[in-house]
């Protein structure tokens, strides 16, 4: 074997220059470096897999085995413009147990370098090319990659309770709290929350009292849950997500009223509930003895004022919202005479599907409908939240209290948490927890009976957390 040493090899002429011949391998020394060559986008693939969290080096492919548990890659350190690294879903257990690709300070993609793309579908497989400080690690495996696609960032969160459906997360709050997001995800990802924020119902009115309007209802339906299943007051467009710590407030319940209680008081209205830039007001109280019902998320119904008089029901909807967070609470004309039944009956709170029933002689007002949530919403636990109602599938909200009556059965309470009324000396009864139902008027003024407190309200927080 002949040997050359020399320290320049220069063309003779011309501008290229040729080493070997066809059919010839080349090869550089073991332990020997190249300059000036630079990659041609390949990377050299290291053929153990990997099975637990790694920094990569530049020039390598890794396979990554996921089987036994989420793994991290984390790409090196202070990278240098044409750094290369690359992976490949060695069991296609990514969708089990992600991989997440930490940019080690660079961004990726041009996104902020502290926020680390999660990969969850089965078989992937990216190569990384470092370009500069401003856009980072570019994904180049795809002629058609933009770097957003492939580096697909989801909405990471917690706080409430955390309910899992499919590819969403539910977050429900059902006291006061906070919803803290570490990752606010991008388009090609998530970054769009869908809320319900439902308000405190309010009480009923005692002596002949009306029902207490139900808490506000609002909700988004930006992932389009198809009709039916989704209350047709939903809102088409969510709320953009951010990272930051969102405050949660549940307002809660109006108390019921004690006997006796001055004429002319409503019952207590119910508070609040806020998310972000979404506030539902709380409903209106009922009203008690002759006054008017109150305004609020919906209205409370009138109290019995004589017969044939309707009286003033509380306005819904106020302040107004679109689409309509409540509606108005029931009026009554009902009689004042021993026969027929019922007697000196009130009108039923409003809800956030319909308005309060209206009582007259042969008519019991019947607290207005609430609204309705797809299960997909709560997933298995569905169940636990809200009541049934006419619609399957789904769970209603939000339901108006019945009205009073001094005699005869009282209003009946409706679908969505609102109280039935109470009749003669009987108390109505309370509104279910964390529904923001009204809660039932109640009938008698002297000896009297006590009106029931509104249901509390509920805020939840969904978004899709992976592909």
């Amino acid at each position: 074997m002949s040997k050359i040493e020399v320290n320049q090899i220069s063309s003779q002429c011309g501008s290229t220059l040729t080493i070997g011949q066809s059919g010839d391998t080349v090869t550089l020394a073991s332990g020997a470096t190249q300059s000036g060559f630079g990659r041609t986008g390949t990377v050299d693939w290291d053929t153990t897999a990997k099975t637990a969290s790694f920094t990569a080096v530049s020039g390598n492919g890794y396979f990554v085995n996921t089987t036994s548990g989420a793994i991290t890659l984390t790409l090196p350190a202070t990278p240098s413009a044409g750094d290369i690294v690359a992976f490949k879903d060695y069991a296609f257990t990514f969708a089990t147990n992600n991989l997440t690709v930490d940019g080690n300070g660079s961004p990726i993609g041009g996104v902020d370098g502290t926020i680390n793309p999660t990969y969850n579908t089965n078989g992937t497989s990216k190569t990384f090319i470092y370009v500069d400080g401003t856009k980072g690690w570019l994904v180049t495996n795809e002629s058609t990659d933009t770097s957003q696609e492939s580096n697909a960032l989801y909405v990471t969160a917690t706080g409430g309770t955390v309910l899992t459906c499919g590819d969403y997360k539910t977050h429900v709050f059902t006291a006061d709290g906070c919803f803290a997001v570490s990752c606010a995800g991008n388009p090609s990802g998530s970054d769009t929350f869908d809320y319900v924020v439902i308000a405190g119902g309010a009480s009923g009115g005692i002596g002949r009292g009306g029902g207490g309007g139900a808490g506000g209802f609002r909700l988004s339906n930006s992932y389009s849950i198809p009709a039916p299943t989704m209350s047709p007051l939903a809102n088409p467009t969510g709320i953009t997500a951010s990272a930051q710590t969102y405050p949660i407030t549940v307002g809660g319940g109006g108390a019921g009223l004690a006997v006796p209680s001055p004429v002319g008081n409503q019952g207590n209205p119910g508070s609040n509930s806020i998310f972000s830039t979404i506030t539902s007001a709380g409903g209106g109280g009922g009203a008690n003895s002759a006054c008017a019902g109150g305004s609020g998320g919906s209205g409370g119904g009138v109290a019995y004022a004589g017969p044939g008089t309707p009286g003033s029901a509380g306005s819904g909807n106020t302040p107004p919202t679109s689409p309509p967070q409540g509606q108005p609470g029931g009026t009554s004309t009902a009689s004042g005479s021993p026969t027929p039944t019922p007697q000196r009956a009130g009108g039923a709170g409003g809800g956030a599907g319909g308005a309060g029933g209206n009582s007259s002689p042969s008519v019991f007002g019947k607290g207005g409908l609430g609204s309705y949530v797809s299960d997909s919403f709560f997933g298995p636990t569905a169940p636990s939240y809200g009541t049934a109602g006419p619609v399957s599938s789904v769970r209603y909200f939000a339901g108006g209290g019945g009205a009073s009556a001094q005699d005869g059965t009282g209003g009946a309470a409706p679908d969505g948490g609102g109280g039935t009324a109470g009749k003669g000396t009987t108390a109505s009864c309370n509104a279910t927890a964390n529904t923001g139902g009204g809660s039932g008027g109640s009938g008698e003024a002297n000896p009297g009976s006590a009106s029931g407190n509104g249901g509390s309200g509920i805020v939840m927080i969904r978004y899709k957390f992976q592909n």
